[in-house]
């Protein structure tokens, strides 16, 4: 179920950044902004996969936690600061100081 509702984010994130930058830059920048993202994520859920298999075993902490859902929620985490660091508007000249 966890794994899921990360896969659902992840899908709504990719239409949300798709339309907008499909609006104020173009459809070849809107795809070059999925490829970004779909890439990320597959590169991501591998290394991310790898530090889970270090970390814990298979089972991980229950029926609902397993490793695989561990990983894509470091990855969700990861992906998160990264992205939102990645798409944050640029300054505008109100936005800064005069000295």
């Amino acid at each position: 179920m966890i794994t899921a509702a990360i896969f659902t984010s992840h899908f709504i994130f990719i239409l949300i950044i798709f339309t907008n930058k499909w609006q104020k830059e173009g459809i070849s920048q809107a795809w070059m902004n999925v490829g970004l993202i779909v890439t990320l994520f597959v590169v991501g859920w591998t290394i991310t996969g790898m530090i889970a298999k270090l970390i814990m075993e298979k089972e991980g902490f229950g029926i609902y936690f397993d490793r695989d859902t561990f990983s894509l929620t470091l990855l969700t985490t990861i992906e998160f600061f990264f992205y939102r660091f990645y798409y944050k508007s640029p300054p505008t000249e109100d936005d800064k100081e005069t000295q």
